[in-house]
């Protein structure tokens, strides 16, 4: 029997929702972390809390935290916190196709609502696909949103009690999110050479203190994976058989 309009979006909505929630909670340690980290640089409550709710950028988040503690101008601040989010536009080119039947004010919608995960889930995941994609989007990044700001308001309180807790090792939770996201995304080999290139390149270039690191690491690790994707079809092409000289003709079927 067919669904009824209403129930395949709930249906789509759930999905979403279900589909996000381990990293919601795989974010806790992370958001804690920024929320504390606010307190323990002296910022206000307040402050803590509107960070998550305007910037909603993790990396980001962190390191504005840091700059602003260490009066740093404003044109540095800015200018760092473009460079580590830029990586979100090549999200949105790779997202493009997707979402350009959208109406306008929801593609700004899910632009700011665009994370590493909903990214991820978007690029493997089958319900990202038809008319429904725009509700398990929506679904899917607004519940990642809402997670973020709690675990960020839990910090909040926790740094307002307890000691530094960013000698936890809190940060390690960065490191394992973004592990989740990248290992299930890995299905052929291109993918493998990409993401074994950019790790190595991203280490590199921090260690040379490079600024446009995890852009530069990642355009080139794109690159690598596209040479790897051509010289495999080359090689497909080169093995294929040819149907012409491996079909007998009659004379010879005949002298066979």
């Amino acid at each position: 029997m067919a669904l009824t309009k209403k129930k395949a979006r709930w249906l789509m909505a759930k999905k979403g929702f279900l589909d996000m929630l381990p990293l919601n909670l795989a974010v806790l340690p992370w958001g804690i972390l920024c929320g504390s980290l606010a307190i323990q640089r002296d910022f206000s409550a307040l402050e803590a809390i509107l960070m998550p709710l305007i910037v909603f950028a993790g990396s980001a988040q962190l390191v504005a935290i840091e700059l602003i503690a260490n009066n740093a101008s404003l044109a540095t601040i800015l200018f760092t916190t473009f460079i580590i989010s830029s990586r979100h536009f090549l999200y949105g080119l790779a997202l493009r196709d997707k979402l350009k039947i959208l109406p306008t004010k929801w593609r700004y919608g899910l632009g700011f609502l665009l994370t590493d995960e909903l990214f991820a889930l978007s690029s493997h995941s089958k319900s990202f696909v038809g008319q429904l994609r725009l509700i398990y989007a929506v679904v899917a990044g607004g519940s990642f949103y809402v997670f973020w700001l709690l675990w960020n308001v839990t910090g909040v309180i926790a740094g307002s009690y307890l000691p530094d807790l960013t000698h936890l090792g809190l940060d390690f939770a960065i490191a394992v999110t973004f592990i989740a996201l990248v290992i299930p995304t890995i299905i052929n080999i291109p993918i493998l050479v990409t993401v074994i290139v950019a790790a190595l390149l991203s280490v590199l270039f921090k260690l040379m203190q490079f600024e446009l690191d995890l852009v530069a690491a990642a355009l080139i690790a794109m690159y690598c994976g596209y040479l790897t994707d051509r010289f495999q079809h080359k090689n497909k092409d080169v093995d294929a058989p040819d149907d012409d000289n491996n079909t007998l003709s009659p004379s010879v079927k005949d002298n066979a």
